[in-house]
């Protein structure tokens, strides 16, 4: 299924978009980068903040029209039975909790998704995949991901032909990207498939092969506001949220 983007004047009533937050910090605040909710608004959306802790997050999916899954700290290997590593930061088990939770689903139903950095981990660790712990260990140094926990870098994707995400950006080679990022999906896991990759070979983005409008990108398209192909990703996630009522998804038979 391919992703139209929007016509002018084609979104009639802006529709609402969750955002995930980050945990309660110290002084007992939560927060989000402004960068993303600049993003949903310019595509026309209305965003809403979806703080850690909730525990009805069946009824979020009652009153948003699309679920954006932000960035930050990294997921909990154990939650993947992964391993530990000296680089893995700001676990909080609060959200990793309330973001699984809310993904598991999310994924059951029509309602838009779109996961960015953590939010494509997100995706990856509610379907059963796996995540590189830290891509210097074993990718190297040749592409920079991120220049240290406080910098984003910058470098080039190359966009896999004939997938949505190629067809939504217009383009089917290479394109550059904002990256703060460190760990990535080790491989597609089942229902999804691989849209993009980096020069070294660290997966950049996915997309479910049959949810309506579930994409991933493992950078950061809100940190380039300039670049109108980037900003094709919102406006194509706002549209796809603007259209009629969420309804659940047959779901695979259990063996």
């Amino acid at each position: 299924m391919l992703f139209p983007l929007p016509s002018p004047n084609s979104i009639t009533k802006p529709p609402i978009i969750g955002i995930t937050t980050s945990c309660k910090n110290e002084t007992g605040h939560y927060s989000l980068f402004s960068n993303y909710i600049d993003a949903v608004r310019r595509a026309g959306g209305v965003p809403v903040l979806l703080t850690p802790g909730e525990m009805h997050q069946a009824r979020i999916l009652d009153f948003v029209d699309g679920l954006l899954f932000s960035g930050g700290g990294d997921i909990d290997p154990a939650e993947y039975e992964g391993s530990s590593h000296p680089s893995i930061y700001r676990v909080n088990a609060e959200r990793d909790a309330f973001e699984l939770g809310l993904a598991n689903l999310a994924l059951k139903t029509s309602i838009p998704m779109l996961g960015i950095c953590r939010g494509l981990e997100i995706f990856m660790v509610v379907s059963g995949g796996q995540l590189v712990p830290h891509i210097p260990d074993e990718f190297g140094n040749t592409v920079i991901h991120r220049a240290d926990q406080s910098h984003c870098a910058k470098h080039p994707v190359q966009l896999l032909p004939r997938t949505r995400l190629a067809t939504l950006l217009h383009r089917e080679t290479e394109i550059n990207v904002v990256s703060w990022h460190h760990q990535a999906a080790r491989s597609a896991p089942p229902g999804w498939r691989v849209a993009a990759q980096a020069p070294d070979g660290v997966i950049e983005a996915l997309e479910h092969q049959h949810h309506p409008w579930a994409i991933a990108v493992q950078w950061h398209p809100e940190l380039a506001p300039e670049d109108s192909g980037q900003q094709r990703i919102f406006k194509a996630f706002v549209q796809a949220a603007s259209q009629p009522q969420v309804v659940a998804l047959p779901q695979p038979a259990s063996n």
